[in-house]
């Protein structure tokens, strides 16, 4: 077997059950809470201390001081206001409020923000944090704010930016939810995890605050009392509070136990309730018990005896309760609550009858048992106070009585305190010069003996016993609250740990933070290697202060940072057990222990080095001297006297720190099975789906945990380092001490240790070859020892190794949808699967059998018609990540060539192209060894071109693995014979897509033709292998041969084939085509397809480029890369040439822009935008490419303009004066020649490349005097005018004098028609209707006056109405403007006939109010009025628009009676205006109009 890459399944079979053992030894370690604390009254020493020279056990992360605006407010109020404060960890956030005003603010980091809310009157007497239930607010609002007041209790609302929950959080009030307070004072307010609110009253009574969304009469908010029935509320409203009788108890907390569904409460009076809230945690409040006698009940308990640990204190005062916190049920199944006393004593509770310890020692017995009912509250046992003073020197339970005096009180006097998974913080004022927090946690180094406890010393080895922290704190400790973890990091262990069933998990409706919090009760040596240092924040009155618990690995880190004796690194061996210090070292070593700064490579080598010190991890021995020194039995108990046959080998402690570390990684997965059944009835039915029980992330970091420890025992056998290395790296050599020798892979049972490597049991044999009669004595040498501990650590490794792969192919499979995988998979299959347990999968063949299976359901997936990649992709994966579960087989060559000439006679096709296709299979495993030419003309001859492609490119790399025909440090004749050869190679594919496109040769590469290659093709045929050619050659990686190929298939005329099957790399080699240098055409472009638009614009583009660009946009339109396309289309429209010939016309031009428009416009529904390309088409690309379009509109219309002119210049029937008269009155008659030729060298200009719309306006149009133009380009740029809009009046102007010139008044409303109706409306910028209207009714009364041209009443009212498209209220303000100006109209025959455009104006908008009031059409309507109207005006707005008529037309009769002319001349213009007011005031004569 090869050591270094080969996985033996015996010995990962044999190192799964060491891991088995060792879980089950920790599971059976873990004991029941209240199991802990009974075996520690018969303890002399409850408590522990931290050894001084030691790095601190607690320590201050942080301290922060409280913001100062809540100092401000507080010093206002004289220190005599209303204050409270807590912390919410869920937020992230702290809080405090000062009579009616609550700030708010993030405690872990200063952001500089402390919103303060004071919407309420009233002083806030109670605040709460709530999850919001589902469906009731948006999403964003993940938690209510309850805040109460003597009045009212109100709820704000929580909203998050939803990228990061903790960094911004808003506070909205919500007015609807608003509950009156009816005269009770809440003390405090408790959240459940499913939204339901609780508030304490003072009165005694408990209320809920129920909100729903509302409907209807229902209110959205209400409180209700659920601690009093009918009669108690008919008294609180009836009877006066003087008449009632009875004092009250005031309720003082209130706590939720979210995993039993039990409401604990504590009054002033130190009474407990005990309330349940349903099976599910959203049934009716229920009392189930109250005790009041709870101390006197504690005492009565234990009968006046005094656990040993305990020390006489104070009788004097009775204490009192200081706090109350649920025990989660990874503490404990049995004790529920537990009671901090005000002298530091504390008892624990529980509501079940009866204790449910079964008397099974390590057992689970306990874990298994369902949730009781409650119904009581009794005091099981009372653990003592901790003690005071606590020094580093101290030993276990002793005691610092120097720094007191004889008379000062020895009992603590605790303010305040906080518990949750067994941690302990007070706040001691014992001291009259400075309070203390003492914090009580778990001592670790006891966990670490408790699997190794036999006989008498089981009891011992399981009891409680914590170990004692003090830190001076100034001010009193006001709340203290759990830093949860990061989101990330509590979704890694609620995924691993949740199925666990003594997790805690199961039952929990809790957050994935709260839960993963929860994990820390099973102590510090089994969970450091997932979970973070725990942290809590402590509010204080002077300050807060962030207080860390360093694990034991992160106080082992510490020693080995700061060079510290040897003689403290022993004694942390010594103290954690050799085992467990191993373990730890490798944590560090590997790097897989979550820190918050990175662990050094130094810190990391010093653990490695001790993991390897036999000084401290000991060496592998025989377990006793003697026959009889073996008392240990298999079931754990003591047995005097019994003989044993033989001693058995104890390893050192680096093999059990290795078997902890190792099964402490794989605990959540290892007897779990790794698929689970959704949906369905049970694991048989055909209805549900199977999936991962794990998401990616989780199987990701466990993953790469243990490749990191796997990775560093691989590395220090390969160095050689320590006992394992040296022993290890030896190898599979023959007569090897690894192999051949007997092995105990662990100290556990005998019969284990027996049976797991039997098979490598010898005989020691002495020199003759005898066997030695002293083997009972000396079984085995210390050589021997250290042999069979490193092989059983290389199996370990291994069976991490394999771990690793299975973690890898189950991640690989959630990748790809394990649920299409398997969906095809029989009932049976599907039932073995959700069966097999991880262990399984790792060490068993049936595991190895459904893994096969697995696999090649994935590589149908891949390879299937509907596929998702290829073979090789998959295969490269597989091959990489866990290589033990997919492997392949090497061929030779000769054995291709023998099927290759079977191949050849046989007539079979089928048959034919089997053969040929394993004789490839064989080739490709050795192509540089190949005669290509000859081995790929045989393929070509069978028609396998798969070969005819693959082979040679698997040469050319094996050829120059390293890149050397493009190494510019090398020598060029290295750089030309390397390139020779790989051109050799590649000539052999293009040769045959050569004889395939046209008429090859008879005879190719000296090889003569066989039949098959003679045999004529039809069109079809040649296509399709064609078309497999090119696929074939485009999945290779080598982009050199792709750009020989390209160029082939280009010379060759397979553009379309190109197109279509071109790879990835197509795209640089398009852009880069063309280039003179070759050595630029071979290198490989790093330009990618998404390249932007700035880098396909602005250098000119070479004739010999065209093409390829042509390629480049036809394919970026096949693969619906239309805004790439567009780009292109963009550059070849824009491009310009240095040689004369090759200009593109503007036509072409045109063409290019108007398909990139319509390329970009196909954008929106094209689903191929992703990176540069969206961001294109979001920033303008298709306006621009409009515009540019627009503009080249403009610039065709101009070249042709002035071609027109020069042609009439030219023309024999266009004389000089005529064209003066046409063009320009100050133009020399003698210059028309020459003026001609300008025009003609100006049109050329045109049409040598795209001018700006700038250029347009100031070098073309104005200078030739092409008013239409101008006014379009002034539309179509938007312009805004200048101060006085001169510049567009002007144009007007001079454009309405050319029409004039040209054909009088109808020529000037042809062309107001014809341009105003394409940049209407302008806004009175662009389309001056003032200057209009004025210029043409002046002219049109000169004319007319004149007699020069006949012009109608309405022609120039009609043109100016069709140049608004219709709309008669802009034409009519500008007359109405017009004529309110005497000094404008001084005639008053140009005001009769300023009167008369009016009127029709008017008949116009009458008509219009006709039409919808007859129902008529908007076709109709706008047939009769020449524009549009909507359908959907109302008879009241008609009515107001008859008015409007109706006035007008009545003040024009006035105006037309003050006109100094005869009546004769007016009174046709008079009857006008007042029938059309007759007509809108009697509808009956309407019809007129």
């Amino acid at each position: 077997m090869s050591w270094d890459d080969e996985i033996v399944v015996r010995d990962v079979t044999n190192a799964g059950l060491v891991v088995s053992d060792r879980i089950n030894r920790d599971v059976a370690a873990q004991t029941d809470l209240e199991e802990a604390l009974e075996a520690s009254r018969y303890t002399s020493h409850p408590y522990s201390t931290h050894p001084r020279e030691w790095p601190p056990l607690v320590e201050v992360m942080d301290t922060w001081e409280l913001p100062p605006v809540l100092i401000e407010r507080y010093n206002a109020a004289g220190g005599e206001g209303t204050a409270l404060c807590g912390v919410f960890p869920e937020i992230r956030r702290a809080w405090a409020s000062v009579d009616n005003s609550l700030f708010l603010w993030r405690f872990d980091k200063w952001d500089g923000q402390c919103p303060e809310y004071s919407g309420e009157e009233q002083a806030i007497c109670a605040v709460g944090l709530a999850k919001s239930k589902p469906g009731v607010f948006v999403e964003a609002i993940q938690y209510l704010l309850v805040l109460a007041t003597p009045v009212e209790s109100v709820c704000c609302c929580g909203r998050g930016d939803g990228t990061d929950p903790y960094e911004e959080v808003s506070l909205q009030l919500l007015p609807e939810y608003t509950i009156p307070s009816d005269g009770v004072t809440m003390t405090c307010i408790t959240c459940t995890d499913k939204g339901r609110i609780f508030l304490a009253g003072r009165d005694g009574h408990i209320y809920e605050m129920h909100y729903t969304t509302g409907s209807g009469w229902n209110k959205r908010c209400r409180k209700v009392c659920l601690t009093v029935g009918l009669g108690s509320v008919i008294s609180r409203w009836i009877v006066p509070h003087v008449l009632k009788f009875g004092a009250i108890d005031p309720i003082v907390e209130m706590v939720v136990d979210n995993e039993r569904h039990i409401l604990y409460v504590r009054t002033e009076d130190m009474k407990l309730q005990v309330f349940v809230l349903g099976p599910k945690g959203d049934g009716p409040l229920k009392k189930v018990a109250e005790e009041k006698n709870l101390i006197n009940q504690k005492d009565a308990h234990y009968g006046g005896r005094q656990s040993t640990g305990s020390r006489p204190s104070n009788r004097s005062a009775k204490p009192s309760i200081i706090c109350i916190s649920p025990l989660s049920t990874l503490e404990s199944k049995w004790l529920h609550l537990v009671a901090v006393l005000s002298d530091g004593r504390r008892m624990y509770l529980s509501t079940a009858p009866s204790s449910g310890n079964s008397g099974a020692v390590g057992g689970l017995s306990g874990f298994n048992n369902s949730h009781h009912k409650p119904n009581c509250l009794k005091v099981v046992t009372t653990r003592p106070s901790p003690p005071l003073g606590i020094t580093g020197g101290l030993a276990f339970g002793a005691l610092s009585l120097s720094s007191r005096t004889q008379n000062e009180d020895l009992a603590l006097k605790v303010e305040s305190a906080y518990y949750s998974a067994g941690a302990l913080v007070v706040s001691d004022s014992s001291s009259p010069t400075m309070s203390s927090l003492l914090i009580v946690s778990r001592d670790s180094s006891t966990q670490s003996s408790a699997s190794a406890g036999l006989g008498t010393t089981a009891r011992t080895s399981r009891a409680l016993r914590e170990s004692v922290s003090s830190l001076p704190v100034e001010g009193r400790m006001l709340y203290v609250a759990d830093v949860l973890p990061s989101l990330d990091m509590a979704a890694t262990v609620q995924s691993l740990y949740s199925e666990l069933e003594f997790s805690g998990f199961e039952s929990s409706g809790e957050s994935s933070e709260k839960a993963s919090g929860k994990l820390l009760a099973r102590g510090d040596l089994s969970t450091q290697h997932i979970l973070p240092r725990r942290r809590i924040v402590v509010f204080s009155t002077m300050g807060m202060m962030e207080v860390v618990f360093n694990r034991p690995v992160d106080i082992l880190k510490r020693l080995l940072e700061s060079n510290s004796p040897r003689s403290l690194l022993e004694d942390f061996f010594n103290r954690f057990g050799a085992g467990e210090a191993a373990a730890m070292c490798l944590l560090l070593a590997a790097k897989i222990v979550h820190t918050e700064n990175l662990i050094s490579n130094i810190v990391s080598e010093k653990a490695a080095e001790a993991f390897e010190d036999p000084r401290v991890v000991g060496m592998p021995q025989l377990e006793g001297s003697s026959a009889i020194s073996n008392t240990r039995t298999a079931a754990g108990g003591f047995s005097m006297g019994q003989v044993v046959q033989e001693a058995e080998p104890i390893f050192s402690g680096a093999h059990e720190g290795l078997c902890l570390c190792s099964s402490r990684l794989l605990f959540p997965v290892w007897e779990l099975p790794f698929m689970v059944m959704k949906g369905g009835l049970d694991t048989m039915s055909e209805d549900g789906i199977v999936a991962c029980r794990l998401s990616s992330g989780p199987m990701q970091v466990l993953e790469n945990k243990i490749r990191a420890l796997e990775k560093f025992l691989r590395s220090r056998r390969n160095q050689r380092r320590g006992l394992y290395g040296c022993v290890a790296g030896l190898g599979d050599l023959t007569g090897s001490i690894l192999y051949g020798t007997g092995s105990d892979l662990g100290a556990g049972d005998q019969n284990m240790v027996r049976n797991l490597f039997g098979a490598y049991t010898r005989s020691i044999e002495t020199g003759d070859g005898r066997t030695s009669n002293k083997r009972q004595r000396l079984p085995y040498s210390p050589a021997e020892l250290a042999a069979m501990e490193v092989r059983a650590m290389e199996c370990i490794r291994q069976l991490l190794l394999r771990s690793a792969e299975a973690l890898f192919l189950l991640l690989l499979l959630c990748q790809n949808h394990v649920t299409r995988l398997i969906q095809s998979f029989d009932v049976n299959l599907r039932q073995e699967l959700v069966q097999l347990t991880f262990h399984q999968l790792v060490c068993s063949e049936e595991g190895d059998r459904l893994a096969t299976r697995l696999i090649s359901s994935l590589m149908e997936y891949y390879t299937g018609p509907d596929g998702r990649g290829t073979v090789e992709d998959i295969s490269a994966r597989l091959r990489e990540g866990c290589p033990s579960y997919y492997k392949e087989s090497d061929y030779k060559f000769y054995l291709a060539v023998e099927l290759l000439e079977r191949a050849a006679v046989t007539s079979d096709d089928e048959e034919k192209e089997n053969l040929a296709r394993e004789a490839f299979n064989f080739l490709s495993k050795v192509p540089e060894s190949a005669d290509l030419r000859t081995v790929c003309k045989r393929f070509e001859d069978l028609r396998f071109y798969e070969a005819v492609v693959r082979l040679p490119l698997q040469k050319a790399q094996a050829l120059d693995p390293a890149g050397d025909a493009f190494n510019e440090q090398l020598d060029a004749g290295i750089r030309e014979r390397a390139l020779a050869q790989l051109q050799q190679c590649y000539e052999i594919i293009t040769s045959a897509l050569r004889s395939l496109k046209g008429e090859a040769s008879q005879r190719e590469f000296g090889f003569p033709v066989r039949p098959a290659a003679r045999s004529s093709l039809n069109q079809a045929s040649r296509d399709k292998y064609i078309r497999q050619i090119v696929q074939l050659g485009v999945q290779s990686s080598d982009r050199v041969f792709h750009e020989y190929l390209y160029r082939t298939m280009i010379d060759l005329g397979l553009e379309n084939e190109l197109l279509e099957y071109g790879g990835p790399d197509l795209v640089p080699f398009l852009q880069n085509a063309g280039r003179e240098s070759s050595q630029e055409v071979r290198t490989v472009s790093a330009v990618t397809s998404t390249r932007s638009r700035e880098g396909l614009s602005g250098a000119p583009i070479p004739s010999k480029q065209t093409k390829y660009f042509d390629l480049l946009a036809r394919y970026y339109v096949l693969k619906r890369q239309h805004v790439l396309a567009a780009q292109v289309l963009l550059r070849l429209a824009e491009r310009r040439s240095t040689d004369a010939g090759d200009v593109p016309t503007l036509e072409q031009r045109r063409h290019y822009l108007s398909n990139a428009v319509l390329q970009a416009k196909n954008t929106s529904n094209s689903g191929g935008l992703i990176g540069s390309a969206r961001g294109a088409f979001d920033n303008g690309l298709l306006d621009l490419l409009e515009g540019k379009l627009a503009v080249l509109r403009f610039q065709i219309k101009i070249k042709e303009d002035l071609e027109a002119i020069a042609s009439r210049l030219e023309s024999p029937q266009v004389t000089s004066e005529s064209a003066q008269n046409e063009l320009c009155s100050e133009r020399n008659l003698n210059a028309d020649t020459n003026f001609a030729n300008t025009v003609r060298e100006k049109a050329r200009d045109l049409s040598l490349d795209l001018k700006s719309v700038t250029q347009l306006y100031n070098d073309y149009a104005v200078p030739f005097e092409l008013w239409e133009i101008c006014l379009e380009m002034l539309y179509f740029a938007n312009y805004s005018g200048d101060a006085d809009s001169s510049i567009a009046r002007e144009t007007w102007a001079r454009l309405i004098d050319q029409a004039l010139s040209k054909g009088g008044i109808a020529e000037a409303c042809l062309v107001l028609k014809r341009v105003g109706s394409h940049i209407f409306p302008g806004e009175g910028v662009v389309l001056p209707l003032d200057l209009l209207c004025l210029h043409l009714e002046k002219a049109a009364l000169e004319r007319l006056a004149s007699g020069v041209e006949s012009v109608g009443d309405e022609d120039v009212a009609r043109a100016l109405l069709a140049a608004c498209k219709g709309a008669t209220e802009p034409v009519l303000n500008t007359y109405e403007q017009l004529l309110s100006n005497g000094a404008i109209l001084p005639s008053p025959n140009l005001r009769l006939r300023f009167l008369r455009s009016v009127l029709v104006v008017l008949r116009e908008w009458a008509m219009s109010v006709f039409a919808q009031r007859m129902g008529t059409s908007a076709t109709g309507a706008s047939l009769i009025l020449g524009g549009t109207f909507s359908l959907g005006q109302t008879t009241v707005v008609n009515r107001g628009v008859r008015d409007k008529i109706t006035n007008a037309a009545n003040r024009y009769m006035t105006e037309v009676r003050r006109l100094a002319l005869p009546q004769s001349q007016t009174e046709a213009v008079y009857r006008g205006f007042r029938e059309l007011e007759e007509s809108l005031i009697s509808p009956s004569s309407f019809e007129l109009y």
